[in-house]
């Protein structure tokens, strides 16, 4: 019998994405061993902040196009302190979501058994979200530019895409979400009363579209108001849908809320399968702990867990899952949820949790 091969491109990039990729390719590695019947291909690319500081770039020549035959992306981090923010998202990260039309990113945030609460009165399954975080356009489309640089009328604009395509594709996206999930709660954030032309028309589209869904009960709730209600009323909430900057900042905000950003996972995807998704931990490329062996590696592992759902191996998903919450109600942690266990330790508990399955 022919194994499912499942070709991946791995871009552990700068920091301590270099660390926990390392971590999450001996757990991949594992699963794989342990379930059979599939084989992960994985290409390392160098990609990343010592590239741009030796040779001018982040990719080379026709990099993308190279990306495009894989059936998906794992990404470890990117940011170095020589290199100015913008350069390393917009020479590595932005394109990939644009030019691969990863129009969705999916963030979950819950309190896990073994996590303290950092929310009053909050308890294990209080707060249980998924955000949608539109991904292509809205405020990081990178529309707009700078005049009369250096002087006193120096001027800068950013300009807000908003396309009805774009933002009907990510809100039907996030209502079959919230449909398949038990509540089938979904709550539509903007700020459609100061900017009032994109996000009257975000609004307006998701009007449009939850007449395809009457079984979802969904409301609608400014980005400043939704900060007050995931902290006061976290179990109001169930699936969020919400633009490109307002997402990137309430996702934070969720998993501080739910415990840490170590344990906060992700995925760019690409619905239409055309072109590959990206799967990445968020908590950035961590310079002040780089080298230390501090980082948590388990965001890292629960991206690799939902890549390895998105390609069907929902087996090896589910057991690479409860191995990682099982170590974190054990107490099996880092600093950041509390332990006092090593990048290495964390991976190695992992590995025989697997192992024991």
């Amino acid at each position: 019998m022919s194994l499912r091969q499942h070709n991946i491109a791995v871009i552990a990039g700068d920091g301590i994405g270099i660390e926990v990729t390392a971590s999450t390719l001996e757990i991949l590695r594992a699963v794989q061993k342990k379930v059979g019947g599939f084989e992960l291909k994985f290409d390392e690319l160098d990609y990343g902040s010592a590239r741009y500081k030796a040779k001018g770039s982040y990719t080379p020549e026709g990099w993308l196009e190279h990306l495009r035959k894989f059936d998906a992306i794992f990404f470890g981090a990117v940011g170095d302190p020589d290199v100015p923010d913008h350069i390393s998202l917009w020479d590595l990260i932005l394109p990939m979501r644009q030019k691969f039309q990863q129009y969705v990113n999916v963030r979950p945030s819950a309190i896990l058994p073994g996590i303290p609460a950092r929310i009053t009165n909050a308890q294990v399954g209080d707060l249980d979200w998924v955000i949608v975080r539109e991904n292509t356009e809205g405020e990081y489309a990178g529309q707009g530019g700078r005049t009369h640089v250096g002087t006193p009328w120096e001027t800068a604009t950013e300009v807000s895409i908003f396309t009805r395509r774009g933002v009907e594709r990510v809100m039907r996206f996030a209502f079959e979400i919230a449909q398949k999930r038990p509540r089938k709660l979904l709550t539509v954030v903007s700020k459609s009363n100061a900017q009032r032309y994109g996000l009257v028309l975000w609004d307006e589209v998701a009007e449009i579209v939850s007449k395809d869904f009457p079984d979802v009960k969904w409301d609608k709730m400014l980005v400043d108001a939704m900060t007050v209600r995931m902290v006061s009323k976290p179990k109001s909430l169930d699936t969020i849908v919400t633009t490109n900057l307002h997402g990137d900042i309430l996702s934070d905000l969720a998993a501080g809320v739910s415990g840490s950003i170590g344990i906060a996972h992700s995925s760019s995807l690409d619905p239409t399968r055309e072109s590959p998704s990206l799967f990445e931990p968020v908590h950035g490329a961590a310079f002040d702990i780089m080298g230390k062996n501090l980082a948590n590696p388990i965001a890292a592992i629960m991206s690799a867990a939902e890549m390895l759902r998105w390609l069907g191996e929902d087996q090896a998903a589910e057991i690479i899952e409860n191995a990682c919450k099982t170590s974190i109600a054990n107490g099996q942690t880092t600093g950041d949820l509390g332990g006092k266990l090593k990048t290495s330790e964390v991976t190695e508990v992992v590995l025989k949790l697997i192992d024991s399955e």
